[in-house]
């Protein structure tokens, strides 16, 4: 296996009127310097969560960085016209100079579908068909596509991505049949935050069972986590901010997710994160929602060095 990949998340927890600009700035500029090798953002719409929008927030993480890898996980790409997402990523990957990862997911059936005139009925076979028409509007110099959804008629869009064919597509998946469309129609798959490691870990064996039956080499497909984490010396008080912090980017569904958290002093940070790397992650985001910067800090010098 390739040596293990460590990413960052972009903090988008910012209440209206408190975004600091040159705080930003620093936070990315930091994490480049203490050799993180990805930045990552979320996608939340709707809610009472104050989140900033990723594609934005990826525009300005790519002027303020050189070298780091930046994504998303996940576009709820079903909420989205393909056409407007596959030009707004194309443009951001030309930004990056070839930086950009993609991850997109259907977002499952509990969200306010209505607000965007889409039927969840018809989530699956609307989420597939997106993803097929966005990857022929990044590689295709005419497109003509006749689909349930969406139609073009020699059509065409310029410039592509700055990564040919197009940029890593990462699939965020949960249930068995989505794991294997992820396997079907995207570069990897991308273990939720709200997943416990165990359950991943049931995940990484459907995928890897899926990648034999199609014949995909295991090499070419690549499988990561995103990890909730909180380093304190001060194991009840770690636990106690990261519920708070997954009550707010939640809702009341936060209150349930205690045991998907890795949280406490370094060495268990370190464990928490060792047993879903054992469990098939190539490449792991630690995301703490509290005191970015600090934890960053504390991630880089107490946990990623006990990974080795």
């Amino acid at each position: 296996m390739d040596q293990l990949q460590i990413g960052i998340s972009i903090p988008q927890l910012v209440a209206d009127g408190a975004f600091d600009p040159a705080g930003l700035r620093a936070y990315l500029a930091r994490a480049e310097a203490l050799g993180f090798d990805s930045a990552w953002t979320m996608e939340q719409v709707l809610g009472t969560a104050s989140f900033l929008g990723p594609i934005e927030t990826l525009s300005y993480a790519s002027a303020c960085t050189e070298r780091l890898r930046l994504g998303c996980v996940v576009f709820v790409s079903t909420l989205h016209g393909p056409v407007h997402l596959a030009k707004s990523l194309s443009t951001l990957d030309q930004l990056s100079r070839g930086r950009l990862e993609v991850g997109v997911g259907t977002g499952g059936r509990g969200r306010m579908f209505t607000a965007f005139a889409v039927d969840p009925a018809s989530l699956v076979a609307r989420f597939t068909e997106g993803v097929r028409l966005m990857k022929a509007l990044w590689t295709e110099p005419e497109i003509t596509f006749d689909g349930r959804f969406w139609r073009l008629d020699a059509a065409a869009m310029e410039p592509k991505p700055f990564q040919k064919p197009h940029p890593p597509i990462w699939f965020g998946a949960n249930h068995p049949a989505a794991l294997s469309r992820a396997v079907r129609h995207g570069d990897g798959f991308f273990g939720a935050g709200s997943t416990t490691t165990a359950r991943f870990a049931e995940q990484v064996s459907i995928v890897r069972d899926a990648l034999a039956e199609a014949g995909r080499d295991p090499a070419g497909f690549r499988i990561a986590k995103r990890i909730y984490v909180t380093v304190d010396d001060d194991a009840e008080r770690a636990r106690r901010r990261m519920a708070a912090a997954l009550v707010e980017v939640y809702g009341d569904f936060g209150t349930t997710l205690g045991p998907v958290a890795v949280t406490g002093p370094p060495d268990a940070c370190a464990q928490g994160v060792r047993e879903a790397v054992e469990a098939g992650a190539e490449l792991v985001l630690l995301n703490p929602l509290v005191d970015e910067a600090e934890q960053m800090e504390r991630l880089a010098a107490e946990v990623v060095p006990r990974l080795s």
